[in-house]
């Protein structure tokens, strides 16, 4: 039986395709390796300082990851960045998918941790990966200098009735009739109406393409968390649909205590432009004091 994430090998094509669009319109230099880990060939993305100090950025769920490392690019200039396509996510790496549930993708990062001959570095981790990067907090808390969780899964769920509303019901519609209207408006909650087009285009094709994953990273529980002591900032959105500041706030609170620094801005799960700038510009000064 096959275990493509792909409906096709036509549609594979196209979503790499896409991939190496999103990838050249990056103005930094990109160098490319595979890795062999337990669970298969892993793709990385490799850019930034080649002196400077390790920062492993993991790319959102259901995307390509030059999408998501795309926010994150400007902190090239001062860290040695490496961006794994996420084993059962769109992209180059193996597409078997492994389990969010368990210690799976924690091993995935230890075997890459290995490769590059890192003991310990800061962690980024927007959506998905966030809750990546949570699954390795319980796992090898000592593997973590400092993380940075930006709309994270893992910490606490939003409304399941609204992402039914805004984007379940206008997934499936998009799905039955190609309709750029209903492509749009979930693309709109996703965003908060911030979307790039690009963005909006290659989602549409994740959509119909791809076999979408749908096993979200287990909800970290304090009890996971007892040696996870690394400085944490977590940034979420008030109008993030899937994890939304009023529900992630108590429980970060919960899980994090005296390790956590939080913040919120007025945006969807999706950052525009301006959130872009003021993200990055809060990330640094968070790695400048704990990294």
């Amino acid at each position: 039986m096959s275990t493509s994430i792909y409906r096709s090998d036509g549609g594979k094509k196209v979503i790499l395709k896409q991939y190496e669009v999103y990838l050249n319109t990056f103005d930094v230099q990109v160098e490319r390796e595979y890795v062999n880990t337990r669970f298969g060939q892993t793709h990385v993305l490799k850019l930034g300082k080649k002196d400077g100090k390790p920062l492993f950025i993991f790319q959102g769920g259901n995307c390509v990851n030059p999408m998501t490392l795309s926010w994150f690019t400007s902190l090239a200039d001062e860290y040695c960045i490496y961006a794994p396509d996420t084993i059962g996510h769109p992209g180059y790496s193996e597409e078997r998918r492994i389990s969010a549930q368990d210690d799976s993708f924690a091993q995935w990062i230890c075997d890459l941790l290995a490769h590059f001959q890192i003991e310990k570095c800061a962690f980024v981790g927007p959506s998905y990966g966030g809750g990546i990067i949570l699954r390795l907090a319980t796992f090898a808390p000592e593997k973590i200098a400092c993380a940075v969780l930006v709309a994270p899964a893992g910490v606490q769920l939003g409304s399941k009735v609204k992402m039914i509303q805004k984007v379940l019901l206008p997934l499936l519609f998009h799905k039955v009739g190609r309709s750029d209207k209903h492509l749009r408006n979930l693309t709109d909650a996703m965003s908060n109406g911030q979307m790039k087009q690009l963005d909006r285009n290659i989602i549409g094709l994740i959509f119909t393409h791809v076999v979408l994953e749908q096993d979200m990273p287990k909800l970290t529980t304090r009890e996971e968390l007892t040696h996870y002591e690394a400085p944490t900032l977590i940034v979420t959105g008030m109008d993030d649909i899937f994890f939304p500041h009023h529900k992630l706030a108590p429980r970060a609170t919960e899980l994090f205590g005296h390790s956590l620094e939080y913040k919120h801005y007025k945006m969807g799960h999706f950052p525009s432009n301006s959130d872009i700038n003021q993200l990055n510009a809060d990330i640094l000064t968070f790695l400048h004091t704990h990294y």
